[in-house]
């Protein structure tokens, strides 16, 4: 029986120990670095992680360096203003974080009315922030991570993006420098840098979790929003806004904006406006006064969004099914699609180049471009692709740009104006004004006003028409007086300066 077993013994013997010596070798190998290693995109810059460090936290990526970059080009913005505590959209408080509560406040009061954060984009003090961080403030606080302050100017800002942009009176600053987001991968390692809580000069770590992320956060903030956010898992708090979400390389790829929580503070995602878009935002205002914004002239309807698709289907007793593309719903009639001969029903699949799979694609991919810009369209109909060269209009179908000293008073306001009808006068009790509508951005929406507003004088004169309005601001320069009811009835005075 033993000399039955013997070789099989052997074997076993034998076996086992060629095991080990295999595990061991392989194990010692794998501890140096020589099969588990750094990968390098050559088109992108940004470092890749392939391998799991479990077994061996010295191969973990290392952010020291682009935490050291970009820690000092961060800064603190507080914001002192008159808030108003008013309930908001539900949304919007899952979403936007004000940082400090708000109340209402004397615009002298020592202490701020919200908080956040901003980044510096140039040397001699150029701040990018949020839209909302800076909303309402009759003064901006700016604190570097030098511990030293500075009162900021507001430079211009846009709601459709909620991107801002501030300026200090300094001199040989650090900053950052932005990098080309279209170049972001899902899956790459980001850092998140801001202020929450008021703990300055935070660094939280993550990775880009989605691209393109449309939430409707600022479908009543701006004519026309833009989203087309980076998702990233990188913890984003309150007084984070305006903060930067960079690369390993240290470089500008975001500007942190919002959470998606139930409970105000981090629960898993933050969204950030990728620099391609804020880098044109600033652009626009430095180089015009104000942003510049090119339409297609469309109407359209995501095809990717499966509620879109249902609603559409039983308006219209369609048979549309769930795909990726934006379908034509509409045309103007100055604007640019319909004088390059698209359609209504054309499916758009791609612009420049760049696969269009939802709305979020096509508003980012057009927003990001200015009146007179000519872009390449492709669609599909009747499963034919054609291709169409469209120049881009701005809202009123004009391809010129505009300086913000070429806008007309009314197009400063951001408004249009109605006569009020003889029922509306005896309801507020009343002999004249004008009813506010299709309020975009511009001076009334910065004051509060929005759409259903009665409008009862401007410097002290009634005013009964659009025209009334403008003839009273025709070539004025300074202070602008308003006299106005908000829907409750409350009669409100507000001065202004129209520049």
């Amino acid at each position: 029986m033993i000399k039955k077993i013997t070789p099989y013994l052997i074997v076993g013997v034998v076996s086992a120990l060629v095991t080990i010596f295999v595990f061991e070798h392989y194990n010692k190998k794998e501890q140096q670095g020589e099969y588990f290693q750094w990968s390098k995109n050559e088109n992108n810059s940004n470092q890749k992680a392939t391998y799991s460090f479990a077994n061996n936290p010295s191969s973990a990526p290392d952010f020291v360096d682009a935490a050291e970059k970009s820690v000092n080009a961060v800064v603190s913005i507080k914001n002192y203003g008159n808030k108003v505590t008013q309930k908001m959209d539900p949304f919007f408080e899952d979403f936007f974080d004000f940082g400090f509560p708000q109340f209402k406040r004397k615009s002298d009061d020592s202490m701020p009315s919200g908080a956040g954060s901003g980044v510096l984009i140039s040397d001699d003090g150029y701040i990018i922030t949020n839209n909302h961080v800076i909303d309402g403030a009759t003064k901006l606080e700016v604190v570097l991570n030098n511990q030293k302050t500075y009162v900021a100017e507001v430079i211009g800002k846009d709601a459709s993006t909620d991107i801002a942009l501030i300026k200090i009176d300094a001199k040989e600053l650090p900053y950052l420098s932005f990098s080309n987001s279209d170049n972001v991968r899902v899956g790459e390692w980001v850092l998140a840098i801001g202020n929450p809580f008021g703990l300055n000069s935070t660094v939280t770590a993550g990775i880009v979790s989605a691209e393109g992320r449309s939430l409707n956060l600022l479908k009543t903030k701006g004519n026309a929003p833009i989203e087309s956010f980076i998702q990233t898992d990188a913890a984003i708090n309150p007084g984070n806004s305006g903060g930067a979400l960079v690369n390993t390389s240290g470089n500008l790829i975001g500007i942190n904006t919002a959470i998606s929580s139930q409970t105000g503070s981090y629960v898993g995602y933050g969204f950030a406006v990728p620099s391609n878009l804020a880098k044109k935002i600033v652009e626009d205002i430095r180089r015009f006064g104000i942003v510049q914004r090119g339409f297609l002239g469309v109407n359209t309807l995501d095809l990717s969004d499966d509620a879109q698709i249902l609603s559409y289907n039983q308006k219209f007793n369609s048979k549309l099914k769930l795909q990726e593309g934006v379908m034509v719903t509409g045309l103007s009639e100055n604007g640019g699609a319909l004088d390059a001969g698209i359609e209504q029903n054309d499916i758009i699949t791609e612009v420049n180049g760049e696969k269009i799979k939802s709305f979020a694609d096509l508003s980012f991919s057009i927003g990001s471009k200015r009146p007179g810009d000519v872009v390449n369209v492709k669609v599909v109909r009747d499963g034919k692709e054609k291709s169409y060269n469209v120049t881009l209009k701005d809202a009123k179908g004009n391809t010129k740009v505009k300086s913000k000293s070429d806008l007309t008073a009314l197009e400063k306001l951001g408004a249009n104006f109605e006569p009020l009808t003889d029922k509306q006068k005896v309801n507020y009790g009343i002999q004249s004004g004008v009813l506010v509508t299709n309020v975009s951005e511009g001076k009334l929406q910065s004051l509060g006003i929005s759409d259903d507003f009665i409008i009862l004088k401007v410097n002290g004169k009634n005013v009964n028409s659009s025209e009334d309005v403008e003839k009273v601001l025709k070539n004025y320069d300074g202070t602008v007086s308003l006299e106005y009811i908000d829907p409750y009835g409350r009669l409100i005075r507000r001065g202004f300066i129209l520049n």
